[in-house]
């Protein structure tokens, strides 16, 4: 037995949602979409997990996270799909994929065959046995990734209150659960090997203030280390862990959040895969033309920097996936994906924003005394990358427009002094032009300029056509006289 669709999303995350939805604004007829996902729920806005599904008071909770409110979209519950003729097999394992015969495989035995499939199967949490460290099937070991361990870390927590949690990683999840155990009233103390949080982002200057602010709500830090081991009492019930520099540390949960992994296993042999996921161009095209993937299983060409990227973060996720379906759908019309990297957190009272690259030398700005503040990476003489913590929407809005300028920097020292006032000072100024040397036909040259964007292109075309005929015009005119 088995069904056949024209076009199948494998996978039920934020880039799944978003993808039904492109599919439903672009006209898909009812019946022809189908959506395969392990989990037993609607495709939903994956970070309210390690914001406000874990805190004590008012958490969130579905539906009120379905897709699409994390773009200020309407909601996706399942009734949308319904209504719109979407197929929701959830709670499905698919267990092997044909894309030749473009079939797939459920554990239950089912078939299911495709015209175009949609890869959007994320990423898994890396477990701590991979690092040779065993124990983390104990019931106060969690990781967090999708509702299951939200909801397997909220029991967790409640019956941990007042005591002692250990989180092992420093990047986004490590971060974020120590915010929100800190608000569910448990001790927190933070390990990781790195110098100091978010390494693969912040800079020490950045990372330091965070760290503090941590520190005053009771947070503590245990650097350069990693966990080896768990004590448990005679009832089986963790105690405390044990670092590798010897340290032990009174724990009654931990949180691991250490990395993850794209799901690729399902085409490796069938698709080319690169830096770590199924490679894509500029379309979020595979190599086989009937496969697309979006989101973190994706490494697809970032244009700005001139090369392809893996990037997990859910802004990414939500508009590969709008542009794959754009690809399907009206391919004539869409020109490559062109995305400006994009990360986002918000914890306590703090809330920031980054864009681009994080490499080069670094200008730091703003006072970091205070929670205005930000920095600039300047690669080659250019602006390649922004960050900014506690700005208005329209400070946010310039560093963005200004990281995706590129703008040449000749004095560091200038950039520092000018701070955020550079990106809103050039942010306001009309788009960067290149000028173009046209012939007028009449042995006249005329210099016009090119805008860089499309639309700009277009009309300079026009200016300088126009300009070209009117001396061509004007010559033939002179020599009549």
């Amino acid at each position: 037995m088995g069904r056949a669709f024209v076009y199948v999303i494998l996978g039920g995350g934020v880039a799944a949602g978003y993808a039904a939805h492109e599919f439903v604004k672009r006209g898909v007829s009812h019946g022809e979409l189908c959506i395969i996902s392990e989990e037993p729920v609607a495709p939903y806005e994956r970070p309210a997990l390690s914001k406000g599904y874990l805190l004590p008071e008012d958490p969130a909770r579905l539906p009120a996270f379905h897709c699409c409110v994390g773009s200020n979209e309407e909601r996706l519950t399942p009734k949308w799909y319904k209504e719109n003729g979407i197929e929701l097999v959830l709670g499905t394992r698919v267990k092997s994929a044909d894309v030749r015969r473009k079939t797939l495989l459920t554990a239950t035995g089912e078939t299911i065959t495709y015209k175009i499939l949609i890869v959007a199967t994320g990423a898994r949490a890396l477990k701590l046995e991979e690092f040779g460290v065993s124990g983390s099937d104990a019931e106060s070991v969690c990781y967090l990734r999708d509702l299951a361990d939200a909801n397997r870390l909220v029991n967790v927590m409640q019956s941990s209150g007042g005591g002692n949690a250990v989180v092992i990683g420093g990047g986004y999840i490590g971060m974020e659960c120590a915010a929100s155990l800190v608000i569910g009233k448990i001790n927190v103390t933070m390990v990781f090997p790195e110098a100091h949080c978010m390494a693969r982002l912040f800079t020490p200057k950045i990372a330091s203030f965070y760290e503090e602010f941590y520190r005053s709500k009771g947070v503590k830090f245990v650097k350069g280390t990693v966990l080896t081991s768990f004590d448990f009492d005679s009832n089986e019930k963790m105690t405390a862990v044990n670092l590798r520099d010897g340290t032990k540390l009174p724990a009654d949960m931990v949180i691991v959040g250490i990395g993850i992994r794209p799901n690729t296993s399902l085409f490796e042999g069938q698709l080319t895969l690169e830096k770590g996921g199924i490679k894509v161009n500029g379309q979020m095209q595979s190599s086989n033309g009937s496969v697309y993937a979006v989101g973190d299983v994706a490494t697809f060409p970032v244009k700005i920097f001139g090369e392809t990227r893996r990037l997990e973060h859910v802004d990414s996720a939500r508009k590969s996936a709008r542009h794959a379906v754009a690809a399907i759908m009206e391919p004539e019309k869409t020109a490559e994906f062109d995305y400006l990297p994009f990360f986002y957190s918000r914890v306590f009272t703090l809330s920031w924003q980054f864009y681009g690259d994080s490499t080069g030398d670094v200008v730091h700005f703003g006072d970091f005394l205070g929670n205005s503040f930000g920095a600039y990476w300047v690669n080659k003489g250019h602006v390649v990358g922004s960050f900014l913590e506690g700005g208005t929407k329209e400070e946010y809005q310039a560093i963005a427009k200004i990281t995706r300028l590129k703008p040449a920097i000749e004095d560091l020292s200038d950039l520092e002094t000018q701070g955020l006032g550079f990106a809103l000072t050039l942010s306001d100024k009309p788009e960067p032009s290149e000028a173009v040397v046209v012939s007028s036909g009449s042995g006249s040259t005329l210099v016009t300029e090119k805008p860089l964007h499309v639309w700009h292109a277009t009309a300079g075309v026009i200016l300088a056509a126009s300009i070209a005929a009117f001396a061509y015009w004007y010559g033939r005119r002179r020599r009549r006289w």
